[in-house]
């Protein structure tokens, strides 16, 4: 079809973040000349009019590095991860502490703070907005169509996979940012809470306390439901609202496996590999 395609050395190690940077650069020997460039994933499709909408407000913004439109799921009805998937990209228009992976962004600004961190196996994106809006950028979420993205999550399995790297990431920007990475120390806080304080101190004196501690896990009912009313006044759906509010909690313990399992290669200095959860087809001879 015309596109160029790079082959990368693997023995150096893989991330999406080492192959995007190395497209832009292969890009820009090409076009030296380009102001901005929109990143998306292979499993995304552009929707019509999205790159003059992002270039026109990257144009008119001086002050804007990233900007980023709404993702669509191609097939929400397909299972409930695929809608989990489409409520989780449905956020609000207007000035954002970081955007997803497909985006439009500033080229002079993506090379003043280094592009994508090479090393990061997963959340590349958020870690690159934090650099950026500590040099000053802005990062803008537009109300505009951007891509369909095609998640074939259809199994309990792969959504848990996928969780399990957003824990990976909020514990990996914390090691790299610190207190500056305010959103992943909220969560890293948060699944910490959730998944070992509240269990522990429930289930730890059970015994001495004949189980009156135990009411402490309805601690859990008590944040479904903060989830499930903020979700619903947003305007979701009622069984969509509860199905978020579940995964949410459940979310908290795979988001500590991940947490733990960067804590773990970290200590032992072993370098993390990518967590993917979906699987390349297989390939047909013909």
């Amino acid at each position: 079809m015309g596109f160029d395609v790079l082959e990368l050395d693997l023995s150096t190690g893989f991330t999406a973040a080492r192959a995007r940077n190395e497209g832009l650069r292969r890009l820009l020997s090409l076009c030296p000349d380009l102001q901005f460039v929109q990143f998306v994933d292979g499993d995304c499709e552009l929707r019509e009019g999205w790159l003059a909408t992002g270039a026109q407000v990257l144009a008119s913004r001086p002050d804007v590095a990233i900007v980023a439109g709404r993702v669509r799921e191609r097939h929400p009805e397909n299972s409930c991860y695929n809608r989990l998937c489409d409520m989780e990209w449905n956020t609000p228009a207007g000035e954002v502490e970081a955007c997803g992976g497909i985006f439009m962004a500033r080229i002079s600004a993506f090379q003043a703070v280094g592009g994508f961190s090479p090393h990061v196996i997963a959340g590349e994106e958020p870690e690159l907005c934090l650099r950026l809006r500590q040099a000053g950028w802005k990062i803008l979420r537009l109300d505009a169509e951007m891509v369909l993205h095609d998640a074939q999550m259809m199994r309990f399995g792969q959504w848990w996979k996928r969780a399990t790297r957003g824990g990976h990431s909020f514990a990996e920007h914390v090691w790299m940012h610190g207190r500056a990475a305010r959103s992943a120390l909220r969560q890293v806080m948060s699944m910490l809470l959730w998944a070992i304080l509240l269990p522990a101190v429930a289930l730890g004196p059970a015994w001495p306390t004949r189980g009156l501690s135990l009411l402490l896990l309805a601690g859990y009912a008590l944040l479904w439901l903060r989830v499930y009313r903020r979700k619903a006044r947003e305007g979701l759906p009622r069984p969509d609202a509860r199905l978020y509010a579940t995964f949410i909690l459940i979310g908290k313990f795979a988001a500590l496996q991940g947490a733990v399992r960067f804590l773990w290669r970290r200590l032992w200095r072993r370098q993390s590999t990518i967590i993917e959860y979906k699987a390349a087809p297989a390939a047909t001879s013909k």
